[in-house]
Protein backbone atom coordinates (compact mmCIF):
# COMPACT_ATOMS: atom_id res chain seq x y z
CA UNK A 1 0.00 0.00 0.00
CA UNK A 2 1.43 3.38 -0.94
CA UNK A 3 2.34 5.97 1.67
CA UNK A 4 1.44 9.03 -0.44
CA UNK A 5 -0.30 12.09 0.96
CA UNK A 6 -3.77 10.89 0.01
CA UNK A 7 -3.34 7.64 1.90
CA UNK A 8 -2.01 9.47 4.96
CA UNK A 9 -5.19 11.55 4.94
CA UNK A 10 -7.24 8.35 4.82
CA UNK A 11 -5.29 6.94 7.77
CA UNK A 12 -5.88 10.11 9.79
CA UNK A 13 -9.58 10.05 8.97
CA UNK A 14 -9.80 6.38 9.92
CA UNK A 15 -8.07 7.16 13.23
CA UNK A 16 -10.61 9.89 14.01
CA UNK A 17 -13.61 7.71 13.14
CA UNK A 18 -12.42 4.67 15.08
CA UNK A 19 -10.83 6.40 18.07
CA UNK A 20 -7.35 5.06 17.29
CA UNK A 21 -3.94 6.67 17.24
CA UNK A 22 -2.38 7.18 13.81
CA UNK A 23 -0.05 4.19 14.16
CA UNK A 24 -2.92 1.97 15.31
CA UNK A 25 -5.01 3.12 12.37
CA UNK A 26 -2.16 2.41 9.96
CA UNK A 27 -1.79 -1.10 11.38
CA UNK A 28 -5.56 -1.57 11.17
CA UNK A 29 -5.54 -0.87 7.44
CA UNK A 30 -2.25 -2.46 6.42
CA UNK A 31 -2.57 -5.64 8.44
CA UNK A 32 -6.00 -6.73 7.22
CA UNK A 33 -4.90 -9.58 4.96
CA UNK A 34 -2.52 -11.10 7.49
CA UNK A 35 -5.19 -10.97 10.21
CA UNK A 36 -7.92 -12.56 8.11
CA UNK A 37 -6.22 -15.15 5.89
CA UNK A 38 -4.35 -18.06 7.43
CA UNK A 39 -3.47 -21.50 6.09
CA UNK A 40 -1.61 -23.68 8.60
CA UNK A 41 0.52 -26.64 7.59
CA UNK A 42 -1.65 -29.77 7.85
CA UNK A 43 1.22 -32.18 8.52
CA UNK A 44 2.63 -30.04 11.30
CA UNK A 45 -0.84 -29.72 12.79
CA UNK A 46 -1.12 -33.52 12.90
CA UNK A 47 2.18 -33.78 14.73
CA UNK A 48 1.05 -31.14 17.20
CA UNK A 49 -2.20 -32.95 17.96
CA UNK A 50 -0.43 -36.29 18.39
CA UNK A 51 2.02 -34.78 20.83
CA UNK A 52 -0.51 -32.62 22.67
CA UNK A 53 -3.26 -35.19 23.15
CA UNK A 54 -1.56 -38.55 22.60
CA UNK A 55 -3.96 -39.47 19.81
CA UNK A 56 -3.15 -41.45 16.67
CA UNK A 57 -4.07 -38.71 14.18
CA UNK A 58 -3.43 -39.84 10.59
CA UNK A 59 -5.00 -37.24 8.25
CA UNK A 60 -5.94 -33.57 8.28
CA UNK A 61 -8.41 -32.54 5.58
CA UNK A 62 -9.54 -28.95 4.98
CA UNK A 63 -13.30 -28.65 5.23
CA UNK A 64 -13.94 -25.25 3.65
CA UNK A 65 -12.44 -23.09 0.92
CA UNK A 66 -13.44 -20.02 2.93
CA UNK A 67 -11.97 -21.16 6.26
CA UNK A 68 -8.57 -22.54 5.31
CA UNK A 69 -7.69 -23.16 8.95
CA UNK A 70 -10.50 -25.66 9.68
CA UNK A 71 -9.59 -29.35 9.38
CA UNK A 72 -11.19 -32.74 9.85
CA UNK A 73 -8.73 -34.85 11.83
CA UNK A 74 -9.03 -38.58 11.17
CA UNK A 75 -7.70 -40.94 13.81
CA UNK A 76 -6.85 -44.62 14.07
CA UNK A 77 -7.80 -44.68 17.75
CA UNK A 78 -11.20 -43.05 17.78
CA UNK A 79 -13.77 -40.94 15.95
CA UNK A 80 -12.65 -37.88 13.96
CA UNK A 81 -12.16 -34.43 15.43
CA UNK A 82 -12.43 -30.93 14.05
CA UNK A 83 -9.37 -28.73 14.57
CA UNK A 84 -9.52 -24.97 14.04
CA UNK A 85 -6.03 -23.43 13.96
CA UNK A 86 -7.08 -19.79 14.03
CA UNK A 87 -5.07 -16.94 12.47
CA UNK A 88 -2.20 -15.89 14.75
CA UNK A 89 -3.78 -12.46 15.19
CA UNK A 90 -6.58 -14.04 17.20
CA UNK A 91 -5.45 -14.23 20.84
CA UNK A 92 -5.70 -17.45 22.79
CA UNK A 93 -8.13 -15.75 25.18
CA UNK A 94 -10.64 -15.46 22.33
CA UNK A 95 -10.40 -19.17 21.56
CA UNK A 96 -10.71 -19.98 25.27
CA UNK A 97 -13.89 -17.91 25.08
CA UNK A 98 -15.20 -20.16 22.30
CA UNK A 99 -14.56 -23.17 24.51
CA UNK A 100 -16.36 -21.51 27.43
CA UNK A 101 -19.40 -20.89 25.23
CA UNK A 102 -19.45 -24.53 24.12
CA UNK A 103 -19.20 -25.74 27.74
CA UNK A 104 -22.10 -23.48 28.69
CA UNK A 105 -24.21 -24.72 25.78
CA UNK A 106 -23.56 -28.34 26.71
CA UNK A 107 -24.62 -27.63 30.29
CA UNK A 108 -27.92 -26.32 28.94
CA UNK A 109 -28.36 -29.16 26.44
CA UNK A 110 -28.31 -26.70 23.55
CA UNK A 111 -27.81 -28.30 20.09
CA UNK A 112 -24.23 -27.23 19.39
CA UNK A 113 -21.00 -29.02 18.59
CA UNK A 114 -19.13 -30.37 21.61
CA UNK A 115 -15.54 -30.03 22.75
CA UNK A 116 -13.40 -33.04 21.89
CA UNK A 117 -11.60 -32.97 25.27
CA UNK A 118 -11.81 -30.94 28.47
CA UNK A 119 -8.56 -29.10 27.67
CA UNK A 120 -9.62 -28.25 24.12
CA UNK A 121 -7.39 -25.22 23.43
CA UNK A 122 -3.67 -25.46 22.64
CA UNK A 123 -0.88 -23.39 21.07
CA UNK A 124 0.56 -24.29 17.67
CA UNK A 125 2.96 -22.30 15.48
CA UNK A 126 1.79 -19.00 16.93
CA UNK A 127 -1.89 -19.94 16.62
CA UNK A 128 -4.48 -21.08 19.14
CA UNK A 129 -6.15 -24.37 18.20
CA UNK A 130 -9.63 -25.51 19.26
CA UNK A 131 -10.63 -29.17 18.93
CA UNK A 132 -14.25 -30.30 18.81
CA UNK A 133 -16.02 -33.52 18.00
CA UNK A 134 -16.68 -34.20 14.33
CA UNK A 135 -20.38 -34.59 13.56
CA UNK A 136 -21.59 -36.97 10.91
CA UNK A 137 -24.20 -34.78 9.27
CA UNK A 138 -26.18 -33.68 6.28
CA UNK A 139 -27.15 -30.15 5.20
CA UNK A 140 -30.40 -28.59 6.33
CA UNK A 141 -33.41 -29.85 4.34
CA UNK A 142 -33.81 -26.69 2.26
CA UNK A 143 -36.49 -24.10 1.59
CA UNK A 144 -38.72 -22.69 4.27
CA UNK A 145 -37.80 -25.43 6.74
CA UNK A 146 -34.22 -24.12 6.90
CA UNK A 147 -35.43 -20.77 8.19
CA UNK A 148 -37.80 -22.39 10.67
CA UNK A 149 -34.95 -24.51 12.07
CA UNK A 150 -32.49 -21.64 12.34
CA UNK A 151 -35.07 -19.32 13.91
CA UNK A 152 -35.91 -21.95 16.51
CA UNK A 153 -32.21 -22.36 17.35
CA UNK A 154 -31.78 -18.59 17.64
CA UNK A 155 -34.81 -18.28 19.89
CA UNK A 156 -33.56 -21.04 22.17
CA UNK A 157 -30.13 -19.42 22.29
CA UNK A 158 -31.39 -15.93 23.06
CA UNK A 159 -33.63 -17.30 25.83
CA UNK A 160 -30.74 -18.90 27.75
CA UNK A 161 -30.03 -17.35 31.15
CA UNK A 162 -27.26 -14.84 31.66
CA UNK A 163 -24.00 -16.37 32.84
CA UNK A 164 -20.77 -14.55 33.63
CA UNK A 165 -18.72 -17.29 31.93
CA UNK A 166 -20.17 -16.35 28.53
CA UNK A 167 -20.48 -12.60 29.00
CA UNK A 168 -17.87 -11.59 26.42
CA UNK A 169 -19.22 -9.20 23.73
CA UNK A 170 -20.32 -11.00 20.57
CA UNK A 171 -22.32 -10.83 17.38
CA UNK A 172 -19.80 -9.37 14.92
CA UNK A 173 -18.67 -11.56 12.03
CA UNK A 174 -15.34 -12.40 13.62
CA UNK A 175 -13.19 -12.53 10.48
CA UNK A 176 -10.81 -9.86 11.75
CA UNK A 177 -9.33 -10.50 15.19
CA UNK A 178 -9.14 -6.72 15.80
CA UNK A 179 -12.86 -6.37 15.14
CA UNK A 180 -14.48 -9.03 17.29
CA UNK A 181 -17.22 -8.13 19.75
CA UNK A 182 -20.66 -6.59 19.41
CA UNK A 183 -22.19 -5.84 15.98
CA UNK A 184 -20.71 -2.33 15.99
CA UNK A 185 -17.39 -4.01 15.27
CA UNK A 186 -18.78 -5.13 11.90
CA UNK A 187 -19.35 -1.48 11.02
CA UNK A 188 -15.86 -0.49 12.17
CA UNK A 189 -14.45 -3.39 10.16
CA UNK A 190 -16.43 -2.15 7.18
CA UNK A 191 -14.80 1.27 7.51
CA UNK A 192 -11.39 -0.40 7.62
CA UNK A 193 -12.13 -2.43 4.48
CA UNK A 194 -13.17 0.70 2.59
CA UNK A 195 -10.42 2.96 3.90
CA UNK A 196 -7.83 0.32 3.00
CA UNK A 197 -8.68 0.73 -0.71
CA UNK A 198 -9.76 4.38 -0.75
CA UNK A 199 -6.81 5.43 -2.92
CA UNK A 200 -7.64 2.68 -5.46
CA UNK A 201 -11.17 3.93 -6.17
CA UNK A 202 -11.51 5.40 -9.66
CA UNK A 203 -13.25 8.68 -10.42
CA UNK A 204 -16.23 6.92 -11.99
CA UNK A 205 -16.86 4.94 -8.79
CA UNK A 206 -16.07 7.67 -6.26
CA UNK A 207 -19.63 8.92 -5.71
CA UNK A 208 -21.00 5.43 -5.00
CA UNK A 209 -18.02 4.67 -2.79
CA UNK A 210 -18.65 7.81 -0.72
CA UNK A 211 -22.34 6.91 -0.37
CA UNK A 212 -21.34 3.50 0.95
CA UNK A 213 -18.95 5.10 3.45
CA UNK A 214 -21.70 7.41 4.68
CA UNK A 215 -24.12 4.50 5.00
CA UNK A 216 -21.65 2.56 7.16
CA UNK A 217 -20.94 5.61 9.33
CA UNK A 218 -24.62 6.26 10.01
CA UNK A 219 -25.80 2.65 10.45
CA UNK A 220 -27.72 1.55 13.57
CA UNK A 221 -25.43 -0.77 15.55
CA UNK A 222 -28.20 -2.10 17.82
CA UNK A 223 -26.74 -0.62 20.99
CA UNK A 224 -29.22 -0.20 23.83
CA UNK A 225 -31.50 -3.02 22.68
CA UNK A 226 -32.18 -6.15 24.80
CA UNK A 227 -29.23 -8.52 24.82
CA UNK A 228 -28.72 -12.26 24.81
CA UNK A 229 -26.11 -14.83 23.92
CA UNK A 230 -25.60 -14.49 20.16
CA UNK A 231 -24.27 -16.94 17.61
CA UNK A 232 -23.37 -14.23 15.11
CA UNK A 233 -23.47 -16.19 11.85
CA UNK A 234 -26.29 -18.70 11.93
CA UNK A 235 -27.66 -17.84 8.49
CA UNK A 236 -24.65 -19.39 6.77
CA UNK A 237 -25.85 -23.00 6.48
CA UNK A 238 -24.15 -25.43 5.97
CA UNK A 239 -21.08 -23.64 7.36
CA UNK A 240 -22.87 -22.83 10.61
CA UNK A 241 -25.92 -25.10 10.81
CA UNK A 242 -26.18 -28.80 9.95
CA UNK A 243 -28.36 -31.81 10.75
CA UNK A 244 -26.73 -34.48 12.89
CA UNK A 245 -28.11 -37.84 13.96
CA UNK A 246 -30.08 -36.16 16.76
CA UNK A 247 -31.35 -33.21 14.74
CA UNK A 248 -30.17 -29.71 13.78
CA UNK A 249 -26.93 -28.46 15.30
CA UNK A 250 -25.31 -25.00 15.30
CA UNK A 251 -21.54 -25.00 14.72
CA UNK A 252 -18.71 -22.44 14.40
CA UNK A 253 -19.06 -20.24 17.47
CA UNK A 254 -16.20 -17.82 16.79
CA UNK A 255 -18.56 -14.82 16.65
CA UNK A 256 -20.56 -15.80 19.72
CA UNK A 257 -21.02 -13.67 22.83
CA UNK A 258 -23.48 -11.24 24.37
CA UNK A 259 -24.96 -8.53 22.23
CA UNK A 260 -28.26 -7.14 20.91
CA UNK A 261 -30.31 -10.23 20.07
CA UNK A 262 -32.01 -8.35 17.25
CA UNK A 263 -28.76 -8.39 15.23
CA UNK A 264 -28.81 -12.21 15.08
CA UNK A 265 -32.47 -12.32 14.10
CA UNK A 266 -32.18 -9.41 11.63
CA UNK A 267 -29.44 -11.22 9.70
CA UNK A 268 -31.61 -14.33 9.44
CA UNK A 269 -34.60 -12.26 8.32
CA UNK A 270 -32.45 -10.52 5.70
CA UNK A 271 -31.74 -13.95 4.23
CA UNK A 272 -35.40 -14.93 3.82
CA UNK A 273 -36.03 -12.99 0.60
CA UNK A 274 -36.57 -14.18 -2.94
CA UNK A 275 -33.49 -13.74 -5.14
CA UNK A 276 -35.00 -13.64 -8.63
CA UNK A 277 -35.97 -11.86 -10.75
CA UNK A 278 -35.11 -9.24 -8.12
CA UNK A 279 -34.69 -9.20 -4.36
CA UNK A 280 -38.14 -9.26 -2.79
CA UNK A 281 -39.81 -10.11 0.50
CA UNK A 282 -40.98 -13.70 1.04
CA UNK A 283 -43.72 -13.32 3.62
CA UNK A 284 -44.14 -17.07 4.09
CA UNK A 285 -40.51 -17.42 5.17
CA UNK A 286 -40.75 -14.33 7.38
CA UNK A 287 -43.82 -15.74 9.11
CA UNK A 288 -42.07 -19.10 9.60
CA UNK A 289 -39.09 -17.36 11.21
CA UNK A 290 -41.31 -15.30 13.51
CA UNK A 291 -43.44 -18.28 14.55
CA UNK A 292 -40.40 -20.40 15.42
CA UNK A 293 -38.49 -17.61 17.18
CA UNK A 294 -41.36 -16.32 19.31
CA UNK A 295 -41.84 -19.74 20.90
CA UNK A 296 -38.88 -18.65 22.99
CA UNK A 297 -38.58 -14.84 22.73
CA UNK A 298 -40.92 -11.91 22.10
CA UNK A 299 -39.36 -8.78 20.63
CA UNK A 300 -40.00 -5.40 22.22
CA UNK A 301 -41.65 -2.53 20.38
CA UNK A 302 -38.29 -0.76 20.14
CA UNK A 303 -36.69 -3.83 18.55
CA UNK A 304 -39.46 -4.00 15.97
CA UNK A 305 -39.17 -0.28 15.28
CA UNK A 306 -35.38 -0.50 14.74
CA UNK A 307 -35.44 -3.78 12.82
CA UNK A 308 -35.09 -2.26 9.35
CA UNK A 309 -32.05 -0.22 10.36
CA UNK A 310 -30.37 -3.09 12.24
CA UNK A 311 -30.96 -5.40 9.27
CA UNK A 312 -28.32 -3.43 7.37
CA UNK A 313 -25.42 -4.25 9.71
CA UNK A 314 -24.23 -7.56 8.25
CA UNK A 315 -25.06 -6.79 4.57
CA UNK A 316 -23.01 -3.58 4.89
CA UNK A 317 -20.14 -5.59 6.34
CA UNK A 318 -20.36 -8.12 3.49
CA UNK A 319 -20.38 -5.41 0.83
CA UNK A 320 -17.38 -3.67 2.38
CA UNK A 321 -15.52 -6.98 2.70
CA UNK A 322 -16.18 -7.82 -0.94
CA UNK A 323 -15.39 -4.31 -2.13
CA UNK A 324 -11.93 -4.40 -0.59
CA UNK A 325 -11.31 -7.94 -1.86
CA UNK A 326 -12.21 -7.09 -5.45
CA UNK A 327 -10.37 -3.77 -5.65
CA UNK A 328 -7.30 -5.40 -4.12
CA UNK A 329 -7.50 -8.07 -6.83
CA UNK A 330 -8.07 -5.51 -9.57
CA UNK A 331 -11.56 -6.65 -10.55
CA UNK A 332 -14.86 -4.69 -10.59
CA UNK A 333 -17.11 -5.11 -7.57
CA UNK A 334 -20.57 -6.39 -8.56
CA UNK A 335 -22.19 -7.58 -5.32
CA UNK A 336 -24.31 -4.51 -4.59
CA UNK A 337 -27.33 -6.81 -4.40
CA UNK A 338 -26.49 -7.35 -0.70
CA UNK A 339 -27.93 -3.86 -0.16
CA UNK A 340 -30.41 -3.55 -3.01
CA UNK A 341 -33.14 -2.69 -3.45
CA UNK A 342 -33.67 -0.58 -0.35
CA UNK A 343 -37.38 -1.39 -0.54
CA UNK A 344 -36.55 -5.00 0.33
CA UNK A 345 -35.38 -4.00 3.79
CA UNK A 346 -38.49 -1.87 4.30
CA UNK A 347 -40.99 -4.51 3.21
CA UNK A 348 -39.26 -7.35 5.07
CA UNK A 349 -39.22 -5.33 8.30
CA UNK A 350 -42.88 -4.43 7.80
CA UNK A 351 -43.79 -8.11 7.23
CA UNK A 352 -41.92 -9.03 10.42
CA UNK A 353 -43.75 -6.40 12.46
CA UNK A 354 -47.11 -7.66 11.14
CA UNK A 355 -46.21 -11.23 12.06
CA UNK A 356 -45.14 -10.30 15.60
CA UNK A 357 -48.03 -7.92 16.24
CA UNK A 358 -50.72 -9.80 14.36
Amino acid sequence: MTKDGNFKKVVRRHAEETGQRYTESLTDLEGLSDRIYHEPDADRLLVHLRNRYGIDAVAATKLSVHKTYVFRIDRNDGPPWIARAFPPARPRSGVEGDAAVLRFLEQHDYPAERLAVDDAVSDFDGSAVLVTEFLESVPLPGGIEDFRIMADMLGRLHALPYDESVSRPGGASGEDARRMGKPRQDLLAGLAFLDAVDTKVGAADRERFERLLDQVRSADDGEGLPEGLLHGNLLHAPDHAIVGKNGPVAINWTASGRGPRLADLAFLLWGTGNWAPTRSTNEERVEAVVAAYRKHVELTDEELDRLEAVMYIRPLYLVCFGYRRDLTNGVPFNEWWFLEPAEYFTTTAAATRRAFRG
